[in-house]
């Protein structure tokens, strides 16, 4: 798929979130996706994501359907931590960080039996998939 296509893609389902709040259909009909919102050091990014919930707590799987290097929105969290989610009809602000390892052990096992896609594309690539954590800046400290 193209930069263009997905990019295409990003602005049809975020589209679609706002105006249902938060409610998606097709594809996405079955899974929990949030909007995440960066900054770049050009501006800032949504994007459409599948999440789960620890607690508080918020965490997604930085898998870019198997790419190497990992999703641009994750390297937008690595060097700008501070960013917003929408959930429903809700925003607010959050702290990202990447699981420790033994933490991302628990969050991955917690998640991979209602997302064995994750697992099967972590077995196809030769790095470890990162596990974020998005915790609500009122929380983070």
């Amino acid at each position: 798929m193209s930069y263009e296509e997905s990019q295409r893609i990003y602005r049809e389902v975020i589209a679609e979130f706002r105006a249902n709040g938060g409610k998606l259909g097709g594809p996405y009909a079955d899974i929990d996706v949030l909007l995440l919102t960066t900054s770049t050091d050009s501006g800032s990014r949504t994007i459409p994501i599948g999440y789960a919930r620890d607690g508080e707590r918020l965490f997604v799987f930085a898998a870019d359907n198997g790419r190497e290097g990992g999703p641009n929105w994750y390297h937008d969290l690595l060097t700008h931590p501070h960013a917003q989610v929408e959930v429903g009809a809700d925003k607010w602000p959050v702290l990202a960080s990447v699981a420790p390892a033994a933490e991302r052990k628990r969050l991955w096992d917690k998640q991979i039996e209602h997302w064995p896609f994750i697992e099967e594309m972590a077995a196809q690539v030769p790095w470890e998939i990162p596990v974020v954590i998005l915790t609500a800046e009122q929380a983070a400290g």
